[in-house]
């Protein structure tokens, strides 16, 4: 598995033990795998990886953003308002583990906070990860419907007359932004189609 390769590779920069990173990554590809996840899961990793990966020469540290895109979203639960809080703290420690220094480990922490409410941040990296975070907005229609599908399956704890209204304000939440993503490339890419997915979805909500 690429994503596999891709966490043991960047983990070799800081340690040499490989089973204490084949153990982190085993970790990793659980909680990522797991039933309730329909959307925030291994695939959602890739995509974001491949985003992250046209843009890298842009990308001042690479490593941290490949730290953040791997563990932003490892503690997810659609009843829990502190999944970024939560999976922040699990990078920390971590990260801690294979040996990173603490300026690296702060800065992913804060890079995976900032996914939270996905505010433009002095940070360029930090933007750059937003921007991929959400460039599943931007697709096409096809793939823009399979997401909201794979959204409204992980929150099927709620009945529509609680997910509906919720899910209205998070997309005003998107529309009300001057502008969905940060930085000029992902802007440039998918702004426009974004806007046409997120006012579709709302209508017919």
């Amino acid at each position: 598995m690429i994503l596999k390769e891709k966490f043991k590779t960047l983990c070799l920069n800081y340690t040499d033990n490989k089973n204490l990173i084949d153990n982190f990554w085993k970790e990793i590809e659980k909680k990522y795998s797991s039933k309730s996840r329909h959307y925030h899961n291994l695939q959602h990793l890739e995509n974001m990886f491949e985003e992250i990966d046209a843009v890298k020469n842009q990308i001042e540290n690479f490593n941290n953003i490949s730290f953040s895109v791997f563990y932003h979203d490892v503690i997810y639960d659609s009843t829990s308002k502190l999944n970024e809080e939560k999976s922040a703290e699990f990078a920390k420690e971590r990260l801690a583990g294979l040996g990173l220094n603490d300026e690296d480990i702060q800065s992913v922490y804060a890079q995976i906070l900032a996914t939270k409410s996905h505010k433009k941040s002095d940070d360029e990296d930090t933007n750059f990860l937003l921007d991929a975070d959400l460039s599943i907005l931007g697709k096409d229609n096809g793939t823009y419907l399979e997401y909201t599908t794979q959204i409204r399956k992980e929150y099927s704890i709620y009945p529509d007359f609680l997910y509906k209204p919720g899910r209205k304000k998070v997309l005003e939440h998107f529309l009300q932004l001057e502008s969905i993503f940060k930085t000029n490339y992902f802007k440039r890419k998918y702004e426009v189609q974004a806007k046409r997915n997120i006012e579709s979805e709302w209508i017919n909500l």
